[in-house]
């Protein structure tokens, strides 16, 4: 047999011998190029690839407006199930939104066939549990039960999506009624034993963090009475340190007030506007101790002219007190002796200590240009 082909001439149909003549609707296309043509017969409903609403001129489409009347062609019982065949397609397809909308219009038509309705209503809850709608699920299954009491799929999903939002008792309860249906039922036996371990497993979790909860709470008590027997005082300030916004004060044993108080120590070098930091010391450090500690550095940093005073001997110690102003303190006492006395008062300023380091040389000096209202302008009120 010799096979005809289609003439293509300047982008335009030609029909060779024996080709048919173009189809009547489309015998004003044949002096229009290719691109004209799949314009104009994406218009009829037979060859759409998308939607045209329009007749070409402005106006209405009648052949689409014809298509979407398709839809509610029939009597009540044949509509909704044309809605329900749809739906279903879409949810063979997975598009779980698309098919509740099917569903949904389904429902909307009011057909008086309860087996209909029930199917409806049962595969629009399968839809709203894949979509995690867990609560309309548990509606369009309550509605399937009103229509078929022994409806064994509506107790299954009604049970998944019970448990789905921790309503493990009704979860239970449907589950348990599905049972008494159908006693051999797999599916809802393992269900139920899914829902009493989740039960379970969140039970356990919940007691865990109320007891973590619990211990939290009475080791923050017992920090707390710990720093009021010591009689320390804490003093925020309004621009604290990047490291110290989140300082904290904690006990060596977090369940023994009696333990060492830890904290972070911010040591200041103000007449060589330095400064270091130490994250973290007891409460019976000496400032000797701390001095020891910093001063532990490269010979480098000793040859710079500006350390050539920097050495234990040469360096006293000073804290603020509440008022603003300054106390020396003694280099072989534990920190925490000049914390616990009542007067002068030394606080601890964001959690941490604050200790300047100065030496001898210009220690007159430093003090007198000490300022108690700028040092008190800094703090929280």
């Amino acid at each position: 047999m010799s096979e005809s082909k289609l003439s293509w001439e300047g982008s335009k149909y030609n029909p060779a011998p024996g080709q048919p003549e173009l189809p009547p609707q489309l015998a004003d296309f044949s002096n229009k190029t290719t691109d004209e043509v799949l314009k104009e017969m994406n218009r009829l409903p037979f060859f759409m690839t998308k939607l045209d609403e329009t007749d070409g001129q402005g106006g209405e489409n009648a052949e689409l407006e014809a298509l979407k009347s398709l839809a509610y062609d029939g009597n009540p019982d044949e509509i909704a199930t044309n809605f329900k065949n749809q739906g279903n397609e879409c949810y063979k397809a997975k598009k779980y939104q698309d098919a509740i909308i099917f569903y949904t219009k389904g429902l909307e038509v009011d057909c008086a066939d309860d087996q209909i309705n029930k199917t409806l209503y049962l595969n629009r809850a399968a839809c709203n549990l894949e979509s995690k709608n867990y609560r309309s699920c548990i509606s369009d299954c309550k509605q399937v039960l009103q229509l078929d009491e022994k409806n064994i799929k509506a107790c299954f999903r009604a049970g998944k999506a019970f448990s789905a939002i921790n309503k493990f008792e009704e979860g239970k309860l449907i589950v348990q009624y599905g049972l008494m249906i159908d006693e051999n039922n797999k599916e809802l036996q393992l269900l139920l034993k899914q829902i009493e371990q989740k039960e379970k497993d969140l039970a356990q979790l919940t007691a865990k963090k109320e007891k973590e909860k619990q211990e939290k709470q009475m080791k923050q008590s017992i920090l707390d009475n710990s720093i009021k027997l010591r009689h320390i005082e804490t003093i925020n300030t309004k621009n604290p340190p990047e490291m110290l916004k989140d300082a904290k004060i904690k006990l060596e044993d977090s369940t023994d007030y009696q333990s060492q108080l830890i904290f972070p120590a911010l040591i200041l070098y103000p007449t060589i506007d330095e400064f270091d930091f130490i994250s973290e010391i007891s409460e019976l450090t000496t400032p000797l101790e701390i001095l020891e500690m910093i001063l532990n550095r490269p010979k480098e940093w000793f040859d710079d002219p500006k350390h050539k005073d920097f050495n234990v001997k040469t360096l006293n110690c000073y804290m603020e007190t509440t008022s603003g102003g300054l106390v020396k303190i003694g280099k072989k006492i534990p920190i925490n002796e000049a914390l616990m006395k009542d007067s002068p008062k030394v606080p601890l300023f964001d959690n941490s200590l604050k200790l300047f380091v100065i030496p001898k040389s210009k220690e007159a000096e430093w003090i007198s240009q000490w300022n108690k209202s700028t040092a008190l302008q800094t703090r929280v009120q």
